[in-house]
């Protein structure tokens, strides 16, 4: 029995980034023997185990064969005379097709380590083409390694645009595409991960909601890059900056959705373009299966951007119609969310990457003033059912009057 370190740790530790999980392949052994020593078996499909102290994965040696359609088209072949340069031939990029013995000793059958140093994504072997979502992999790989610098080979590019115009991408399920997509966009630079299934046809397979967007033109005067879909990465890359939480970045992705539904005789104008993209992004949603919270944000950022852009100049009952609309004050956590995908989007253009967004200071404050105000005194004077709900409308508008000539006092 002989245990090696594989994939993404033997790769990250020659890069010299952290290593966060290790794989282990085992060779020479069988399901029984690693039973004995203690390991736990978990997955149906193929043996993998848990280190009795460790907890960390050990998978034996295995080969797979392609024989049918779809995630569950592969058979499996399990066995202690199966090679470990076989197991490491079904790997997707060369850089993952390394292992490391215990000495440090590094095994690289298919030069990954000629690929590491030319920072280069290459295909292992023609079996690459097998597995559809190696596609979304390769893409999700160069944004994870974006600051290294890392390119797509021009032969692995072109199997990825064989493998989009084969229709195989649709075979995927929500689950895999929507895992893959959230570690790309939990990376620095989740643009790239989109960038990279353009180039090779993949967008219009899997988001066709966001390849519409690119030959979209805006105003010049608003936006100078002018094409929508460049600047919709634009905006992501700028959530990334502010922003770790995946949700608020998928949702920078989906908010200028409807602007791709917009009349072409209408161009550069997009009015109305918020309304317009709420079923695209739900669409989007309900076809990856994201989570609630996820979905929930998305449309809530692309119907009220434009909104919330407004809200320095919005009048008092405005305001507090737009905080009710959101639901501010029950969900204050997902209403910054808004906030910061609005941000994004400000600075979602050349020139602007480091722009205030004082609409994000402002409904803060408006939210902080209205919440202090209680239904309890108007409960407590006899008021009942819509009345309390009439009363407690106008003290709030009340209040952001006041709020609002305080500031304007404050600006002269």
């Amino acid at each position: 029995m002989n245990c090696y370190i594989v994939g993404g740790a033997v790769r990250d530790r020659l890069l010299g980034r952290p290593v966060m999980d290790r794989d282990w392949v085992v060779v020479g052994t069988t399901p029984e023997a690693m039973q004995e020593r203690g390991f736990r078996q978990v997955g149906a499909d193929f043996p993998v185990f848990l280190h009795p102290e460790t907890g960390e994965e050990h998978a034996l040696a295995r080969t797979e064969r392609k024989q049918g359609r779809g995630y569950h088209g592969f058979a499996v072949h399990a066995d202690p005379d199966v090679t470990l340069e076989e197991d490491l031939e079904r790997r997707d990029l060369t850089i993952n097709a390394m292992a490391m013995q215990a000495d440090g000793t590094i095994i690289d059958p298919f030069g990954g380590l000629a690929d590491l140093e030319a920072r280069t994504l290459r295909h292992v072997g023609p079996a690459f083409v097998e597995d559809p979502l190696r596609v979304l992999r390769v893409a999700r790989f160069a944004a994870q390694l974006a600051d290294y610098g890392f390119t797509v080979a021009d032969d692995t590019r072109e199997l990825m645009r064989r493998m989009s115009d084969s229709g195989e991408l649709a075979d995927l399920t929500p689950e895999r595409v929507w895992t893959e997509t959230a570690k790309a966009l939990a990376t620095r630079h989740p643009s790239r991960y989109f960038e990279v299934l353009r180039d090779v046809g993949a967008l219009s397979r899997v988001f066709p909601e966001v390849d519409a967007l690119f030959g979209v033109p805006q105003p010049a005067r608003y936006h100078p890059e002018i094409d929508t879909g460049i600047h919709t990465l634009l905006v992501l890359e700028a959530a990334a900056r502010l922003s770790d939480s995946v949700a608020v970045r998928f949702a920078a992705l989906c908010h200028d959705l409807g602007k791709a539904l917009t009349p072409r005789a209408e161009w550069p104008s997009h009015i109305g373009h918020e309304a317009r993209g709420v079923a695209p992004t739900r669409e989007l949603c309900e076809r990856l299966r994201t989570p609630k919270a996820v979905r929930e944000l998305a449309v809530l950022a692309t119907e009220m951007h434009g909104r919330v852009h407004k809200a320095c100049e919005m009048r008092a009952s405005t305001l507090v119609d737009l905080l009710d609309r959101m639901d501010a004050f029950r969900r204050p956590e997902r209403f910054r969310d808004v906030l910061t995908v609005c941000h994004a989007d400000a600075q979602g253009k050349p020139g602007h990457e480091a722009d205030p967004y004082p609409q994000r200071e402002w409904l803060e404050r408006v939210r902080e003033v209205v919440a202090a105000i209680s239904p309890r005194p108007l409960v407590e004077q006899g008021c009942r059912g819509a009345e309390i709900g009439r009363k407690l409308r106008e003290q709030r508008i009340r209040a952001v009057s006041h709020l609002k000539a305080e500031r304007g006092q404050a600006q002269g």
